[in-house]
């Protein structure tokens, strides 16, 4: 099937067809965070039976979609909306706390809010792997937007005389990659950790970053 089909229009059970399509498309995006999260996953589920689950059509997916990999797309995407937008709460929140207090509260931000539902951590750490060239180009963007967030609160801290002047882009690479694998471990339960001690691991480890040993000296 080369495009989607076209959806009716026209007002109907006092919703517009807007409304309608809006409703239908949550509802897509609702099934498969629980059939690509949960069982059977993202390549073991077919369009008919996220249709199903969704309680709507074969013929209404593709009103939506082309293809379930447009549905991950998108899931993958809001998954990652929904952390960003608790961390950047988080980091308006605790602007005023000192550097240690900020980090733990930022990253108990995110990790609270990627890890209070096993699904998210699925879709955004296992079921995306390996998809395909563009989902992978998706993943690496995405991971690249949290960098680029490390490194802007790293040079925040330079600027308030907390951390060591350097470029952090190196660095909060691989920082990057230790949250990514530590929650994902935590989560699967391979971790015999609690998610606070999971997250002061996280926080030690990018203290260590942000000040390196004799950088106040250096500093002068």
């Amino acid at each position: 099937m080369t495009g989607r089909l076209r959806a009716p229009t026209g007002r109907y059970g006092g919703k517009t067809a807007e409304e309608r399509q809006a409703e239908r498309r949550r509802r897509f995006l609702d099934a498969a965070l629980q059939l690509f999260g949960d069982a059977p996953g993202y390549r073991a589920t077919t369009v008919a039976a996220l249709s199903e689950a969704a309680g709507l059509s074969t013929r209404q997916f593709y009103e939506e979609f082309r293809t379930l990999e447009d549905v991950l797309a998108e899931l993958h995407l809001e998954v990652n909306d929904w952390a960003t937008g608790a961390v950047l709460a988080a980091v308006a929140d605790a602007d005023r706390l000192p550097l240690a207090e900020r980090a733990a509260a930022i990253f108990r931000a995110y990790a609270a809010n990627v890890t209070s539902d096993p699904r998210r951590v699925r879709i955004t750490f296992v079921e995306i792997i390996g998809v395909s060239a563009r989902l992978e180009e998706q993943r690496l963007a995405r991971r690249a937007l949290w960098v680029d967030l490390v490194c802007a609160e790293a040079n925040r801290a330079v600027v308030r005389g907390e951390a060591a002047l350097r470029d952090y882009r190196l660095a909060a690479t691989g920082f990057i990659g230790s949250v990514n694998g530590l929650l994902h471990d935590w989560s699967a339960g391979w971790v015999d950790a609690t998610l606070d001690e999971v997250v002061e691991e996280l926080v030690r480890q990018l203290l260590g970053i942000l000040q390196p040993p004799g950088w106040e000296s250096a500093r002068g």
